[in-house]
């Protein structure tokens, strides 16, 4: 009898509908990504139910019906631990689902707390300070350039040429139109000016392993210059990608894996890399939700640069989540 896969999901669509900017939903998926993934999962012998957000899950689960496992993407929309609000209601029923669990997605979501912990496994990471108000920005001392993002962003959101900030004057008119426009702390870190990479990661714990690596390249007609929002929205015309020449390649994705591990992430996902002028690896995030658009996201992406095809990248990730399944239980006995 074939297992059932339930699929939550938040579609840019819905919150379109809703009144809501394309900014605000860019980390939220396409119908071609839900089409692809569900295609995937029957393609491996799975039946699948299309549940979708989190206000239709709740309708699902008081309706009853039942599924083995739900392969969840949901980044949700409000509030700090929003990545974590679909893993934490399935938790509540006793329903296990692929990727990592809400504790890692509150913790991952939060880049201050998720640098300091893999900086306690002696992974760098660019010195950095959380700002929360106005007033709280005189008390950053760091030394310039800068980088000023949104502390719970993702998708580059938040991220233009503007982000990199020279002097004091510069990091103060950044920071206010970020908390102003985002409504959230702000992340200031010392600014990297080396290469840029992201490392494609499955499994858990020492289990855990490197899938492949590329270096993100931006061309030089985009004026933002950097890994973007509008770079990243627009990567056809502004970013090229490659392989991570051999030389470097162990390096990165050994410290790639010492983050993924430290963090507790499990399954499938990607960390994300940048070099100082000196070529010192450093960790920037991790993402442990990655996006699974088949041609646009950056996973799909390396993997394909890797020889690895989309219905190879979904079935490693269902192997990897089935195995850490199976290993929860004795005799047929829950034992986590």
């Amino acid at each position: 009898m074939k297992k059932i896969i339930g699929l939550t999901y938040d579609l840019k669509d819905d919150y379109i509908k809703k009144g809501y900017d394309s900014e605000t939903v860019a980390e939220l998926d396409s119908i071609e990504t839900i089409n692809a993934i569900d295609e995937a999962l029957q393609n491996y012998g799975y039946q699948t139910i299309r549940i979708g957000n989190i206000f239709n899950l709740v309708k699902f689960l008081n309706s009853g019906k039942k599924v083995d496992l739900v392969f969840n993407i949901c980044e949700g929309l409000n509030g700090p631990s929003r990545e974590a609000q679909v893993p934490s209601l399935l938790e509540a029923y006793s329903i296990d689902c692929v990727f990592s669990s809400a504790l890692v997605l509150t913790i991952t979501l939060n880049k201050s707390i998720a640098k300091t912990i893999v900086k306690s496994k002696g992974v760098l990471t660019p010195k950095f300070t959380v700002i929360n108000t106005e007033e709280d920005i005189e008390n950053v001392n760091l030394n310039y350039p800068l980088f000023v993002k949104p502390l719970y962003g993702g998708t580059g959101i938040g991220i233009s040429n503007k982000s990199i900030v020279n002097n004091y004057k510069q990091l103060q008119r950044e920071v206010e139109r970020q908390l102003n426009l985002y409504n959230q702390p702000i992340l200031v870190e010392t600014f990297l000016s080396g290469r840029e990479f992201t490392v494609g990661i499955i499994g858990e714990g020492i289990s855990s392993k490197a899938i492949g690596s590329m270096e993100i390249l931006i061309d030089k007609k985009c004026d933002d210059g950097i890994y973007s929002y509008k770079s990243k929205s627009e990567y056809l015309n502004y970013v090229k990608y490659r392989l991570v020449d051999e030389k470097i390649r162990k390096n990165v994705e050994e410290v790639a894996l010492s983050s993924w591990i430290a963090l507790g992430c499990r399954d499938g996902g990607r960390v994300d890399l940048k070099m100082d002028d000196k070529g010192n690896v450093y960790f920037l995030e991790v993402n442990p939700l990655a996006g699974l658009h088949p041609i646009d996201s950056d996973l799909p992406i390396l993997c394909s640069l890797n020889n690895i095809s989309y219905q190879n990248l979904i079935e490693s990730i269902m192997d990897e989540a089935t195995l850490r399944l199976s290993n929860r239980f004795i005799n047929n006995k829950r034992i986590v």
